[in-house]
């Protein structure tokens, strides 16, 4: 055999000439076929869960809510209706924009004046709204949930609530006044 063959022919009866196989290239190019393919497969998958993790970022919304502040508007026999400020934090990940601002549970009233508000994430912002209280029942210890309407960063719109203590708040304070007014008076009528 000469010294350019690479393949030893084990079989005697061959009449060819032993040849060197051309599998090694293709090898080589299967091998690198399956390493990109792997490549692109994970880099896909990265992406694909990259998404999935930014849908999720955007579509989260979690908010504090409390009162900060209050105006009378006007007293009748034992309601109070007042202007009244609610601040907003936004505790989620992604700006919401808070559309709506709606509460009730006896006593106690709440409703948006109708603008909607763009809140970054850790950002607060200031919700004026519509209070009607009941001076006899508005103040127990119980706290109003608050349902607002938010629009995410993806643009779907959802509803969430939270309590808010209206005890002890702004709200009470600025409704304190009007409501011994209004006993008062009441007390008044009564011994006639």
């Amino acid at each position: 055999m000469s010294a350019e063959h690479h393949v030893i022919d084990l079989v005697e009866n061959d009449p060819q000439p032993a040849r060197l196989t051309a599998s090694r290239p293709w090898n080589v190019r299967l091998v690198a076929a399956f390493a990109v393919g792997v490549v692109l497969g994970g880099a896909g998958v990265g992406v694909l869960r990259s998404s999935r993790v930014e849908r999720q970022r955007n579509a989260a919304v979690s908010l504090v809510a409390f009162p900060v502040s209050s105006g009378s508007l006007g007293a009748d026999t034992d309601v109070v209706q007042m202007d009244g400020q609610l601040a907003v934090i936004n505790a989620g990940p992604a700006p919401i924009t808070v559309k709506s601002a709606t509460g009730q549970r006896p006593g106690v009233q709440v409703q948006d004046t109708g603008q909607s508000r763009l809140v970054r994430p850790g950002g607060t912002t200031w919700i004026s709204v519509k209070l009607r209280i009941e001076c006899a029942l508005a103040f127990g210890s119980e706290p109003l949930s608050i349902r607002f309407s938010v629009e995410t960063a993806d643009r779907q719109v959802r509803e969430v609530s939270y309590p808010v203590a209206v005890a002890g708040s702004a709200w009470h304070q600025g409704a304190e006044r009007p409501c011994t007014i209004l006993a008062d008076l009441a007390r008044r009528h009564g011994q006639r």
